[in-house]
């Protein structure tokens, strides 16, 4: 194996385990009118337990200043916002996940970007699948990231003309855009107001990354026109394939929350766009059990995730 692929192979399974794969309660997986109540935990103190399990069960945000605390994939948030369910220009999917949290920044920018991109003709308005929990923190199902309330994830499913309902919002699948054999989009469904769309958000000056699968990556690489300087902030990742995955930036001067380091000044449509299409990407051979990455646990998060977590 070149040193390249070598490279290449480390640096992305190690993005692969620490930041944005998710491993169930994907877009297209249907929820539930009724969802059941956490049990209670038998020893909450216990310093092993997964702080997934904790911050799982917080169902009302922390009632502190705003704050992203930590990192994407290893923090918490104090003072959520909720995203309202109904919006001019957006509507929350899979409600029962209650996962509309995020920081007031982002609460601000899906209402802003939603509503411009609809009197724009862009795009007709935003579905709105998964954000943060409550208090943020890591989820008992779904991401590793999405932790400090600066995640999105949005359809790739234009939001139709009327309201939908509760049932609706539970039941129906978003949009997969790419081909069976991963190597490139389904061209009937992925076009030019996908690119616009993408390019329209990769274009605000907080957004830092937007997540796309590679086949997706590789449409835009071949099909964008004009400007392409917002190209680099497209960045390929597996599991997004019915979504796309927004990341704000750490507000300005907020010493809280742990940047990520900004993504590459090129377009990204080079031989590292290539690796995701070859047989080691598309067919890795599994972890073994021994090797999987443990449960995060609170003492792991960074301290001022406890008073978050016991806050009133």
């Amino acid at each position: 194996m070149s040193g390249f692929r070598c490279f290449a192979r480390f640096k992305i399974a190690a993005f692969l385990l620490s930041v944005v794969v998710p491993v169930s309660a994907q877009a297209q997986d249907a929820g539930t009118l009724n969802p059941k109540p956490l049990s209670a935990l038998a020893n909450p103190n216990d310093p092993a337990l997964p702080a997934k399990e904790l911050f799982g069960r917080r169902a009302t945000p922390a009632k502190m200043i705003p704050q992203p605390i930590g990192f994407y994939s290893r923090g918490c948030l104090a003072g959520a916002d909720m995203l309202p369910i109904d919006g001019e220009a957006w509507q929350v999917m899979r409600l029962s996940r209650n996962r509309n949290w995020g920081h007031p920044a982002l609460v601000s920018f899906l209402q802003r970007v939603s509503h411009e991109m609809r009197t724009q003709n862009i795009w007709t308005g935003l579905l709105v699948g998964d954000m943060s929990q409550p208090r943020g923190g890591p989820m008992l199902t779904g991401h590793a990231s999405h932790q400090i309330g600066l995640d999105a994830d949005v359809w790739f499913t234009p939001m139709p003309d009327h309201r939908l309902t509760r049932q609706e919002r539970e039941d129906i699948s978003a949009t997969n855009l790419v081909r069976e054999d991963w190597l490139d989009v389904e061209p009937q469904l992925f076009g030019a107001r996908h690119i616009a769309l993408l390019k329209h958000v990769a274009q605000q000056g907080e957004v830092e990354r937007v997540f796309v699968n590679p086949a997706i990556k590789n449409a835009i690489c071949r099909d964008a026109r004009g400007d392409r300087s917002w190209l680099g902030k497209i960045r390929p990742i597996y599991g997004h394939n019915y979504h796309f995955h927004i990341r704000l930036a750490c507000p300005a001067g907020d010493q809280s929350c742990r940047a990520q380091e900004p993504p590459p000044q090129s377009e990204g449509c080079d031989k590292t766009l290539d690796w995701w299409f070859t047989d080691e990407a598309l067919h890795p051979k599994p972890v073994p059990p021994e090797k999987q990455p443990k449960p995060v646990t609170l003492a792991q998060l960074p301290d001022a995730c406890r008073a978050v977590l016991e806050a009133k």
